[in-house]
């Protein structure tokens, strides 16, 4: 099949920054954020229990993947197009503050966010997968290289940042494969579900919008929408009160 759907973080708004460096760091997790923890552990460890008693292993079939729905359901997929891959994204959202007006609201800035290949987990495990956006955002972002996800050991396979001031952009060529760069357009938005983890320790401001974009001219891999889901936290505060004029806000997503 020609075209190809991927499943996987996105950017909101404008900005104009690089690739992004950041990496996570092990352990880090704050007491705060047991609940979350201890909820994940618990049923991968179901589903370690379960595999124990199966004839052979999963076979990770991305066609067996299903995209989660928000309350109100973004667009579907276009007619023909499939599945081909499904990372967590764990970065930051940016933004910027007037000098001059503290009560203005954050102007949004763009996006970073390194990727980690999840589609065997959304094949096989979607109720697991679903919970990763929540667990990685319980790790804080370091300078100290991290290549697998805390703590779910999930492979970078690209890289999300803003290739101008209107162009979010996926880099899904990596030294384990090529599966494309798509720079992307917004198609559509929907609100985070109510429940959705709105930063650190339940102390941000709300999980960003889920979102459909479609690629711009100069996609590859035949690359032609991206879907972010289940997203926790990077929302910034209502107003400039006590910000700096630039400023990062944590989150990670499906």
């Amino acid at each position: 099949m020609r075209s190809a759907i991927w499943v996987m973080t996105a950017a909101l708004c404008a900005g104009v920054l690089g690739a992004p460096t950041d990496k996570f760091s092990y352990g880090s997790a704050s007491p705060g954020e047991m609940k979350v923890l201890s909820e994940y552990f618990s049923l991968l460890g179901d589903k370690v229990r379960a595999g124990k008693q199966m004839a052979s292993a999963p076979v990770c079939d991305l066609s067996q993947a299903a995209m989660p729905v928000a309350p109100t359901p973004l667009p579907n997929p276009s007619t023909g197009l499939s599945l081909k891959h499904v990372a967590i994204g764990r970065g930051t959202q940016n933004y910027s503050c007037s000098s001059t007006n503290s009560s203005a609201a954050p102007v949004a800035l763009g996006a970073v966010a390194t990727l980690y290949n999840a589609s065997c987990i959304a094949s096989t495990y979607p109720d697991l997968l679903a919970m990763l956006p929540d667990v990685a955002l319980q790790f804080n972002l370091t300078s100290t290289d991290q290549n697998t996800l805390s703590p779910s050991n999930l492979a970078i396979s690209g890289h999300h940042y803003f290739q101008n001031a209107t162009t979010p952009a996926f880099n899904l060529d990596t030294a384990a494969m090529e599966l494309g760069f798509a720079p992307c357009s917004k198609n559509n938005s929907v609100s985070a579900p109510a429940g959705a983890l709105v930063g650190q320790a339940d102390t941000g401001f709300g999980a960003v919008t889920w979102l459909k974009l479609v690629t711009r001219t100069g996609a590859t891999g035949n690359l032609e929408e991206v879907y972010r889901l289940n997203t926790a936290g990077g929302n910034p505060p209502a107003t400039c009160v006590g910000m700096p004029t630039t400023f990062e806000v944590q989150y990670a997503a499906e």
